[in-house]
């Protein structure tokens, strides 16, 4: 399980109507486009997962994904989407009251599945587009208890970036009130010091900034996050957090791993940590300024598209474009594809407005220009 898979240059990946797209056109904000020697990884034979092997294999994953996530925590290795560690956020991390900022879809979703597990949620429920603002947010928290507060860090619907520093700081004015992230789309690419923020509980999925193929997310708990989790009734089994948090000290998962996508997670993880965190942080954010600089440029000439995101809170993974009145933004994803090229179509109530472009992974800003040259082209 630990020998290097060679690099394969180029690669045509099959399109369901038969097709080819060759490697670096794959713009979908989530899963993205995953490198071919990270592919040909899976490829490899299975193996029992239990044993010294297997632990010693975890124990590098360790290594990188606290890098990632910048903690010295275990972070625990889930065979699900990120919907699935967001109910493990609220399962383990709330037994009455939460409070859930809402600024798109996917936080709404936050606070829909503590609806569902049976929790009374308070909203702060702000126009999509815009950032959670911390003042509002502290007038919320004076109002009522909270067991914890969610929130989105990079929106994926709108690419929104709040400010999880700040925010995390005013949540722990208050004595017992926990801070839930969903960072799907921004661990990885957004910077994220999950230790030095006190974040409470931080969970991504693999198919985002990570750049591995689907089934596998990442979380990492407290030790707020770990003592709220054994007093809470009813947290469930499969995502109970303490059996992770006993399995993972031992280098172990609770269950049966995702095999395959973990050995294409380990040479993900070596090449990040060539590139380094920071390294990387930096080239999401140099190919989101581009995406931006690039709107302001199709204004000039005359079609007037829009960042959704208000500027000064923008992510550096996901940029969601507004289309001018009249256009229909799905007729444009289409447009792109029928070029061998695929873009996100606005997600929700965005749908028919928007389309958004997946600046994150492995992407570099040669292949953004292209894909802007395919948009503009199209546009025009």
């Amino acid at each position: 399980m630990n020998r290097d898979v060679p690099r394969t240059n180029k690669l045509n990946h099959p399109d369901p109507k038969g097709l080819t797209r060759p490697y670096g056109r794959f713009f979908l904000p989530g899963p993205v486009e995953v490198r071919p020697e990270v592919l040909a990884a899976q490829l490899q034979p299975m193996t029992g997962h239990r044993g010294p092997d297997v632990q010693a294999f975890i124990g590098e994953l360790q290594a990188g994904l606290k890098d990632a996530f910048r903690t010295e925590r275990p972070v625990f290795i889930v065979p699900c989407s990120g919907t699935g560690l967001m109910e493990a956020a609220i399962r383990n991390g709330a037994s009455n009251r939460v409070l859930s900022l809402v600024n798109g879809a996917f936080s709404k979703r936050f606070s829909s599945i503590a609806s569902h597990c049976g929790l009374e949620v308070d909203e702060v429920a702000i126009p999509w587009g815009e950032a959670q603002d911390p003042d509002r947010v502290a007038a919320a928290l004076s109002v009522k208890k909270y067991d914890a507060v969610t929130v989105a860090h990079s929106e994926t619907s709108t690419g929104v970036l709040n400010d999880l520093q700040t925010l995390s700081e005013v949540v722990h004015q208050h004595a017992g009130t926990l801070l839930l992230v969903d960072s799907v789309s921004g661990a990885a690419g957004a910077e994220l010091q999950t230790d030095s923020w006190g974040l409470d509980f931080v969970l991504t999925g693999g198919q985002k900034a990570f750049s591995i193929p689907p089934g596998v997310s990442f979380g990492v708990a407290s030790n707020s996050m770990i003592e709220r989790a054994k007093e809470v009734g009813g947290r469930g089994y499969y995502f109970d957090l303490v059996r992770y948090s006993e399995n993972i000290e031992k280098l172990q998962t609770p269950t049966t791993p995702a095999l395959s996508t973990l050995f294409a997670l380990q040479v993900q993880l070596r090449l990040m940590a060539k590139e380094t965190m920071e390294g990387r942080w930096v080239r999401h954010q140099k190919m989101a300024e581009r995406t931006w600089a690039w709107v302001e440029e199709m204004r000039s000439s005359g079609v007037q598209l829009k960042v959704v995101a208000a500027e000064g809170h923008r992510s550096p993974t996901v940029t969601a474009v507004q289309v001018p009145d009249g256009v229909s933004a799905p007729s444009i994803v289409d447009a792109v594809k029928e070029r061998g090229w695929v873009i996100g179509g606005g997600y929700g109530k965005l749908k028919p407005t928007t389309f958004r472009i997946g600046h994150m992974g492995e992407h570099t800003l040669d292949e953004l220009e292209e894909l802007l040259s395919v948009l503009a082209e199209v546009l025009s």
